[in-house]
């Protein structure tokens, strides 16, 4: 499609209404009944005109209007508490895509609007509501990562979402890891999807070290599930080996060591990974935030146990998160203090030693989950 972007101005403002209204029903055909609600307001649309935020897509020779959305550079207020998770990039500027609706009978318009922020900003934050599968699905597709939740100032929930620019990393290696590595997982266990490969990315990018060998062994680290969960790591590291593309950005010995790295992540490994790059998608892959871990564990119980009822997934959890995370569970931190992962752990032992409200959380996730499947 033939699209220009332009800065919206007060002519505009009946369309860009009429545009929240139609996105509006489409929400609520799809579902989704509890957001949009009196919001956006034509004080909105107003305040964002003002401010210069507000654009709107136009398509063809003609220039017809089919979409808008606003691009707000600076602090969101509501982005400065999260729950659930935390920002992976917390202390850089960053700008918000917000408002975000179409005319009827278009299509793309996210492809377009999320191309459009990545070309002029280096850090795009994202919230939406977790009824909102659709916009869910998008902002996975669009590489961003699922950090936490945040709340509106009426205090209603949002998932939240951030991506930023790896402009160090081959933009050709970058397009291989996007169209050919990390549809992979879109057919691993909803626990190891390609939302969790994207968050060991994020987080084996913020550590220091050679960033393409930590992206790419990030990106592979779990290949090795199409061959089933128990030697996975092993099959990681030789689906690595034999991937003759990676030739094209890495030599012999970086291949060996980002196959190691998958080999060694495994958190029941007995033994410290073989290379400091090994150390870090071990912790990456740790990914040691409570509410996260009891719902991946939930996820996994629910797709390869399908016969048990609520309490024997309960009674499932419990015993997986005692084996692994608890005092005396065989996971490890092997960057020690300095490890991400030191404080969350903490956290999560505390919540597994408090049976009654770590129950309380298990209901929460399993209703959710089992309303989605």
């Amino acid at each position: 499609m033939n699209t220009t972007i332009r800065k919206a101005t007060v002519s505009d403002i009946d369309l860009i209404l009429r545009m929240y209204d139609h996105s509006r029903t489409v929400m609520r055909a799809d579902g989704n009944t509890v957001q949009w609600v009196g919001y956006p307001t034509c004080a909105d649309v107003v305040e964002d005109i003002r401010r210069e935020v507000s654009y709107i897509v136009e398509a063809g020779d003609r220039g017809e209007a089919i979409a808008t959305f606003a691009l707000v550079p600076g602090i969101e207020p509501t982005y400065a508490h999260i729950d659930h998770g935390r920002w992976v990039t917390p202390d850089l500027p960053y700008s918000t895509l917000h408002r975000l609706a179409a005319m009827s009978g278009t299509s793309g318009i996210a492809d377009i609007a999320f191309r459009f922020a990545k070309e002029h900003c280096d850090y795009l934050r994202v919230d939406t509501h977790h009824s909102n599968r659709p916009m869910r699905h998008i902002l996975e597709k669009q590489g961003f990562v699922y950090c936490g939740v945040i709340y509106m100032p009426d205090g209603s929930p949002r998932d939240a979402y951030e991506w930023w620019r790896y402009d160090d990393i081959p933009a050709d290696l970058m397009e291989y890891v996007e169209n050919v590595i990390l549809p992979q997982y879109d057919h691993f266990d909803p626990a190891h999807r390609r939302s969790h490969a994207r968050r060991v990315i994020a987080r084996a990018m913020a550590s220091s070290g050679v960033r393409p060998l930590l992206y790419v062994a990030a990106a592979m680290h779990d290949l090795g599930l199409v061959r089933g969960r128990e030697d996975h790591h092993l099959h990681s590291g030789r689906i690595i080996r034999e991937d003759r593309t990676l030739r094209r950005w890495f030599s012999d010995e970086e291949v060996e060591l980002i196959a190691q790295a998958a080999e060694d992540h495994r958190a029941s490994a007995t033994t410290p990974p073989r290379s400091t790059l090994g150390m870090i998608i071990a912790e990456a892959d740790r990914d040691i935030e409570p509410e996260t871990i009891v719902r991946r564990t939930v996820e996994y119980g629910l797709s390869h146990y399908p016969d048990l009822d609520s309490e024997g997934h309960w009674q499932r959890t419990l015993q997986h998160l005692h084996e692994k995370y608890a005092e005396g569970g065989y996971i490890k931190l092997w960057l020690g203090d300095a490890s991400p992962n030191a404080a969350p752990l903490a956290d999560l032992r505390a919540l597994i030693a408090d049976e009654p409200r770590l129950r309380k959380l298990f209901d929460i996730i399993i209703k959710n989950e089992e309303r989605i499947i």
